[in-house]
């Protein structure tokens, strides 16, 4: 474009209305004092008035990491992201693998983001987090007292390093800021309740919150003690845990989560990966952690933006509840996480989840939904017939008994303590994580469970 031309551009947002913007001077984007304000850069394709029909539209230059990663998540397939990067990443390494890291975290049980990504990833208030991209944070760089050593996680919204604290004492912890490209008012937000929720609880199998604060540039942080463990199921398997064993450790990450709901917070993203397995005394502990989508009741931050509307699917859909899938009106509560704990308790006794991970990957949206709203799993007793021989005598080995004597093992109370525990009905649920902690520790007991059905009582 000359210097000085005034050029007209029509831009379309993604639910197809346009408006009519004009640019003067050679710059080929559009002055960012008239996007900032009103709606972000990357959401948008900019193509010019004049400009064919049917041609394809001028991608916004330069693209950013944040575009990049829309356009990957809402335009195009998994299976062909990494044609999608060829083209858009050819000459930048960096960002290639960057992106790479994203959507693996994205396509993997990362929370589940019904919401579209341009509307989590959108637009800022004037008030709101900074709109530029962050310093680079690269490993032997300080934030604080603390030094980074190893970056140990990585999702969608945030990055978690290994740290090195120099005083008041000195120690490695676990430090958690947001990722480059994620600075929006939602991601703040919920990181920010992330940060409180941590800070709110206090309890022996809860990761522990230490420190938090801001960057010179405003980018929040967080600082959580440095776990070692191995999630919970890789940890009962590997380790060949007995199916009281495994009762015990799940009995745990109840009280847990009941600590979280007296103190006001829903996790919402319970699952093996979230619950991680040290010895401590010789002993196995596990630390409930990541509260990244957790529902911080009363929490007058929580309030700035609507984070959980009715439609949107927040958690990982093989442990999701059908209230966290949208089912009709019902909305995540306490009995959502009992849900998630049941799921981890039907995986724990048969190796395998109620909505397996096969269908999930190849199911659209609408059809995860309705897998998790409506179809109802078989009994843990009969699931692990279903399985082949091979399949059967592992998991068996795994508890530490014979393969034909599992389905007799799980068949009766067990079966009805999982399955009361992931009713689709919230309301014929047990109410709380303690109520389902209490049944597992009769059964434990040989006392008689609340599950039990009445024919059975009687009996």
């Amino acid at each position: 474009m000359e210097p000085g031309r005034l050029s007209e551009y029509r831009v379309i947002d993604r639910s197809g209305r346009a408006k009519l913007l004009r640019s003067r001077g050679k710059d080929s984007g559009f002055p960012s004092c008239r996007l900032s304000r009103s709606f972000a850069l990357p959401v948008f394709r900019q193509i010019p008035v004049n400009h064919q029909r049917g041609a394809s539209p001028l991608e916004v230059e330069p693209r950013t990491a944040q575009s990049v990663f829309l356009d990957a998540i809402e335009n195009h397939a998994p299976e062909t992201w990494s044609q999608f990067l060829d083209s858009v990443c050819s000459e930048d390494v960096k960002l290639r693998e960057q992106m790479e890291r994203l959507l693996q975290a994205y396509d993997r049980d990362a929370p589940f983001m019904q919401k579209p990504a341009a509307e989590l990833l959108g637009n800022l208030t004037v008030d709101g987090p900074p709109q530029t991209r962050p310093e680079s944070v690269t490993i032997g760089s300080s934030i604080g007292p603390y030094t980074l050593l190893e970056k140990i996680g990585e999702g969608g919204m945030g990055t978690v390093y290994m740290a090195s604290q120099s005083k008041p004492v000195q120690r490695n912890v676990a430090l958690k800021i947001i990722n480059a490209g994620m600075h929006t008012q939602e991601v703040h937000i919920r990181f920010e309740s992330e940060r409180q929720a941590l800070a709110l609880m206090n309890h022996p199998n809860i990761v522990k919150f230490l420190d938090g604060g801001v960057t010179a540039e405003r980018h929040p942080w967080f600082v959580m003690e440095l776990l070692h463990g191995c999630p919970l199921t890789e940890y009962c398997d590997s380790h060949r845990l007995s199916v009281r064993e495994r009762l015990e450790l799940l009995i745990s990450v109840c009280d847990a989560v009941q600590h979280a709901h007296q103190k006001g917070i829903i996790h919402r993203d319970l699952k093996p990966t979230n619950v991680l397995v040290e010895i401590h005394g010789g002993s196995p502990v596990p630390t409930v952690i990541d509260f990244g989508v957790a529902k911080v009741i009363g929490l007058p931050l929580s309030d700035q933006v609507d984070l959980t509307g009715i439609h949107e699917m927040v958690g990982t859909p093989r442990y999701m509840s059908p209230e966290q899938a949208g089912a009709g009106s019902m909305v995540a509560n306490t009995r959502s996480d009992v849900y998630s704990l049941g799921v981890m308790l039907y995986e724990l006794l048969t190796g395998r989840t109620p909505l397996e991970r096969a269908s999930v990957r190849t199911a659209g949206h609408e059809e995860i939904r309705r897998l998790i709203r409506e179809v109802n799993p078989p009994r843990p007793s009969v699931s692990v017939t279903t399985l082949a021989d091979a399949a059967i005598s592992t998991i068996a080995q795994q508890r530490t008994m014979e393969s034909g004597k599992l389905d007799h093992l799980l068949r009766g109370e067990l079966d009805w303590i999982t399955m009361k525990a992931i009713k689709k009905d919230p309301s014929r649920r047990y109410g709380s994580p303690s109520s389902l902690a209490a049944d597992l520790r009769r059964y434990l007991n040989d006392e008689v469970v609340l599950a039990c059905p009445p024919s059975a009582t009687r009996k």
